[in-house]
């Protein structure tokens, strides 16, 4: 299966959020505002339909579109992508440059790492 590309991405969120769209409420979603043309978020699902990027539903009169992908092997995959291009494939240097240049972590952000931290420690020993 290809990788996303950043627009076909954005289409996968409003996909990921609502479970499934037309045409009409995607290009509403993401290109109304923006000027960009119904044909555009009807050409990129198209194109995200021939690889198999979203599944088609064309039962009804207006065709609708549900992610193919499941969005959290999505992100892995680019995550695990980034780790390897920009952090020499350490995903420790990639969370120290995260969190150092974050200092605007909630708490319950950091009570997450803590927990999951804690976690991996555990499965260590």
């Amino acid at each position: 299966m290809s990788k996303p590309t950043e627009s076909e991405l954005a289409i996968l969120h409003v996909l990921w959020d609502r479970g499934s769209a037309t045409v009409r409420e995607v290009y509403e979603a993401l290109y109304r505002d923006e000027g960009g043309g119904y044909t555009t978020a009807l050409k990129l699902l198209q194109i995200m339909h021939g690889k198999g990027l979203v599944e088609r539903d064309d039962a009804q009169r207006a065709h609708v579109f549900r992610a193919a992908v499941n969005k959290q092997r999505t992100q892995k995959r680019f995550l695990s992508d980034l780790v390897q291009r920009v952090f020499d494939g350490s995903p420790s240097q990639l969370v120290l440059q995260v969190l150092g240049g974050r200092p605007e972590a909630t708490r319950e952000e950091l009570d997450q790492i803590r927990a999951l931290l804690d976690r991996l420690d555990e499965e260590q020993t």
